[in-house]
């Protein structure tokens, strides 16, 4: 993707009023935009909700994180071209949605983290950490990642890993902990917190 093209409806794989964008990456059309910010990696938000962002609103408003600078921006729904494939997504942009907190994760000021989430790109780089206080939390992260990112890692507080997945497919913990861990056994007398 080049920042010079601006993303149309094509790079959506959903657009409409008759589905809930909150919780997704959205593209904005470039009209809502100022002149000065008409490139694609402007039109690309995160959607943390708001009356607009249900399926068939009532309210306009929608509140969004920038994935060009992950400034909070209020957007009406009918700025909105739709739900962003995966490949409209830069790498800018992939490692910013990384730093995102879900919709609805806990306040760290009054809650401890139990986990922290990484999101990869395919050569390896990363950015740092984000604080997850709950088994809920890493569930709403990995999902709000996993159509995105090329690699996502879940860390418990001690920094082990207790989740990977890669391009879609969960490679730890395998099947076979899974079912071990199941049957009330300690694999190897490691802990699976999740």
């Amino acid at each position: 993707m080049s920042d010079k093209t601006l993303l149309t409806q094509e790079d959506c794989r959903q657009v409409g009023y008759d589905m809930s964008i909150a919780g997704k990456v959205i593209v904005l059309h470039s009209s809502a935009l100022p002149e000065e910010y008409k490139i694609a990696e402007r039109q690309l938000y995160f959607c943390t909700g708001g009356n607009g962002s249900n399926p068939y609103p009532i309210g306009r408003s929608i509140f969004t994180v920038s994935l060009a600078d992950g400034e909070h921006v209020r957007w009406n729904r009918s700025d909105i071209f739709g739900i962003a494939k995966p490949e409209a997504l830069s790498e800018k942009a992939r490692l910013q949605l990384s730093q995102i907190r879900p919709i609805g994760a806990l306040d760290l000021k009054g809650n401890e983290p139990q986990f922290s989430g990484y999101c990869y790109l395919p050569d390896g780089r990363y950015t740092s950490g984000v604080w997850l206080c709950s088994p809920k939390e890493v569930q709403d992260y990995i999902e709000m990642q996993k159509d995105y990112q090329h690699r996502i890692m879940i860390c418990d507080r001690d920094d082990f890993c207790v989740f990977e997945m890669v391009e879609g497919k969960v490679i730890y913990p395998t099947q076979e902990i899974l079912d071990v861990h199941r049957d009330g056994q300690e694999p190897g007398g490691m802990e699976l917190k999740l």
